[in-house]
């Protein structure tokens, strides 16, 4: 993609009328940086909370505001929207007691800081947008067809826990009259982020079945989560306080397939094979409970995006990957 194909694709997702002055957490990440530049090309102010302030200001070109911590805010800072995407990566070291906490830090924490720093805030933001994950719904059982709304239940598991707390404490910016908008993410599919890892075997000849490969895998289009964020700015900008104070939405496209579905459609337009079969009980040996996202799934649709208008650009496996995986254009 070239980068006039790239801004005009920030040019397309619209967040509002009038320039909006926006704090990101996360924002140096695959999402993150997306949702920065798009911000940025609509013309918003964006205030960037990272540890790492000089980094961030390089990534954006010294077009955005840093911080270090929310302790760095004042008091009479006006904000009109918070986006917290921040939290430490999920899939990859084994989830020890102590890696468990790191997670929770950079989730559950951090939002609890932000939040504290909306209850002292003279002038409060509207919105508060925070990420959570459809590991919310824990794992669902395979054979199991049945769709998984918002109103889906969550299970005593380590990834169902974690999200149940990361969006309670979102929930608390409510008692402040911020309206709250907890978005759980399926697993995000962008020409970078988790696509090239999955696709790597399938490159190399080495693509087919994980595990039983029968596991449900529900995912968004990165463009589709970014025009989904800007759309439930956009409803509170257009219905204030006739919406609900809290709500919850599943950001994933209308489409889930199977782990060997998705391998199958991703050869096909990589012109590879797809015949292997990897066992996951070496996987779960490796990285124990962590190896449910891998060999486990849930079927999850987005009945509340669709209920309130949302128009997905990719509502398919095939028409995403088409789009990713094709050669980009010089």
């Amino acid at each position: 993609m070239s980068v006039l194909d790239v801004e005009a694709s920030f040019a397309r997702i619209h967040f509002s009328e009038n320039v909006q002055r926006v704090l990101v957490t996360g924002a140096t990440g695959f999402i993150g940086q997306r949702l920065v530049r798009t911000l940025i090309s609509n013309g918003h102010q964006v205030l960037v909370l990272s540890r790492n302030p000089g980094s961030a200001r390089r990534i954006f070109d010294g077009k955005v505001e840093c911080i270090s911590n929310m302790q760095e805010l004042s008091r009479t800072c006006r904000l009109d929207m918070i986006i917290n995407l921040a939290g430490a990566r999920i899939l990859g070291w084994r989830w020890t007691v102590k890696r468990q906490e790191i997670l929770r830090q950079s989730r559950v924490n951090l939002t609890e800081t932000i939040v504290g720093w909306i209850a002292h805030a003279q002038t409060k933001p509207r919105l508060f947008l925070s990420a959570s994950a459809i590991g919310y719904y824990g794992i669902q059982g395979q054979g199991d067809v049945a769709s998984i709304g918002e109103d889906g239940k969550s299970q005593p598991i380590f990834m169902s826990q974690l999200c149940q707390a990361w969006e309670a404490a979102a929930h608390k910016a409510s008692e402040h009259g911020v309206a709250v908008r907890c978005m759980r993410f399926g697993v995000v599919l962008g020409r970078l982020g988790a696509l090239p890892m999955m696709t790597l075997p399938i490159k190399l000849g080495l693509g087919g079945r994980l595990g039983s490969g029968a596991q449900w895998f529900s995912w968004i289009h990165i463009d589709d989560l970014l025009r989904g964020i800007a759309y439930l700015a956009s409803q509170l900008q257009q219905h204030g306080a006739n919406l609900r104070a809290v709500d919850t939405y599943n950001f994933v496209a209308p489409e889930a397939t199977s782990q060997l579905q998705f391998s199958r459609i991703a050869a096909d337009i990589l012109h590879r094979p797809c015949f292997m079969a990897t066992p996951g009980l070496p996987l779960r040996l490796l990285l124990g409970e962590q190896a449910d996202l891998l060999l486990e799934g849930q079927r999850v649709v987005p009945r509340r995006l669709l209920a309130i208008g949302f128009d997905f650009l990719y509502p398919d496996i095939r028409s995403a990957l088409q789009n990713l995986l094709s050669k980009p254009k010089s």
